[in-house]
């Protein structure tokens, strides 16, 4: 039900109108069988669409882990097994987190196509898992400004925290030993000796 497409398209729905500063209300958007974008699920407004968006995105990451970690790929490490493993249960937390807060007002459980990964490549877990932590980070960050709620907000600030650490830890699987871990997407040449 949610697509990469669908995510970008909700990111970006997270905002103010311009002319009156006032929050818009996001929909989340998915391709229909022709192509048309078309909404898979109403969020809410105010901080309850800011709140349900942040379900969305923790449904997506605990659904990703859970996958990842039912069947690692070849060649993982135990201690690539642990961190995965320990994401995981962060983000089922986080999930459930949400589900509790929201009650009545949570968005539907969604369902997510993870076909365009492959989940027996390393890279391609690490790279989607790297993905993801990155818009939850970016999502946080770019919501709390917009959360009226001053619990919701201390709530907000610690996830990201934990989301942040996550993006590190990708990243310090990715390129090890590098300053990749502060999010310094150099690649190899930059790698500390």
């Amino acid at each position: 039900m949610l697509t990469w497409a669908g995510i970008a398209i909700a990111v970006s729905a997270i905002g103010c109108d311009r002319e009156s500063q006032n929050p818009v209300s996001p929909t989340a958007l998915t391709p229909d069988d022709h192509g048309n974008s078309a909404p898979a699920a109403h969020l809410g407004s105010g901080d309850i669409g800011i709140l349900n968006y942040a379900y969305a995105l923790e449904q997506l990451e605990a659904a990703f882990y859970t996958k990842v970690i039912a069947s690692f790929y070849s060649g993982a490490s135990a201690e690539e097994e642990q961190i995965l493993t320990d994401v995981k249960k962060h983000e089922v937390v986080h999930r459930e987190f949400f589900k509790a807060a929201l009650g009545s007002h949570a968005i539907p459980g969604l369902q997510v196509d993870f076909s365009s990964v492959n989940f027996s490549s390393r890279q391609s877990v690490l790279t989607t898992a790297k993905t993801f932590e990155d818009l939850g980070v970016s999502a946080y960050n770019g919501a709390a400004q917009l959360i009226q709620n001053v619990g919701y907000l201390l709530v907000a600030g610690k996830i990201v925290s934990v989301e942040a650490r996550h993006a590190a830890a990708i990243r310090d699987l990715l390129i090890p030993r590098s300053r990749a871990f502060a999010g310094d997407d150099l690649g190899d040449e930059t790698r500390d000796r």
